[in-house]
């Protein structure tokens, strides 16, 4: 008999190409591994400002690997490898945080991952905009209340629950997303999945 689910972290950002190719595998992980990923979103930007040095407000990439055409070109790959849609994503015009901050209050009528990955749909399958007339349709396009979203997407406990997760982050060793836990051993990246589901089997 199988015994509980073991935990996976999951810190994921909702514009983050390579956080959209791994979450895109999570259902096939749970399944064939018996365990829950936790999704936590947050702003990775804001994340990779606590290291002191964010690579992607540079003015020059720091190395190939942040080159935007490289990084566009390893996207598609991965996409192709999976057998799933991906389009370069367009434009957020909201606040960096904006995005994670609409997840979690979704959470509150248990909607987070459905908000992660319409969110991530809109990106990388529908070439959409992220704006704040974008937000404002996420409560119809979730089936879930307006108004308690609205209360909640407003709110400064949301605000420093989002705070808390970068920090949270932060103080495990993430330094950028996709960042997996399993327990205290740490996974950077959609190609460190193969890696994790080795540990998942150990």
């Amino acid at each position: 008999m199988a015994g509980e689910p073991a935990n996976v972290d999951f810190y994921l950002g909702l514009g983050s190409r390579y956080s959209y190719l791994a979450a895109s595998q999570v259902e096939r992980i749970e399944a064939a591994h018996n365990c829950r990923f936790v999704w936590k979103p947050l702003a990775s930007g804001a994340l990779m400002d606590r290291l002191g040095y964010n690579a992607f407000r540079a003015s020059r990439p720091p190395s190939g690997q942040y080159d935007w055409g490289y990084r566009e070109y390893d996207a598609k790959c991965w996409a192709a490898y999976y057998g799933i849609p991906f389009v370069e994503p367009r434009e957020i015009r909201v606040d960096a945080a904006a995005p994670a901050l609409a997840c979690l209050a979704a959470d509150g009528q248990g909607a987070l991952v459905a908000c992660c990955r319409l969110i991530q749909r809109l990106l990388f399958v529908e070439g959409a905009v992220i704006d704040e007339a974008a937000l404002a349709s996420l409560p119809e396009r979730l089936g879930i209340d307006r108004t308690a979203f609205e209360r909640e997407y407003g709110s400064l406990r949301i605000r420093e629950r989002h705070e808390k997760l970068i920090d949270e982050a932060h103080k495990r060793g993430a330094f950028g997303v996709p960042t997996f836990f399993l327990g205290e051993r740490m996974f950077w990246g959609n190609d460190r999945l193969v890696l994790l589901e080795a540990a998942l089997r150990s």
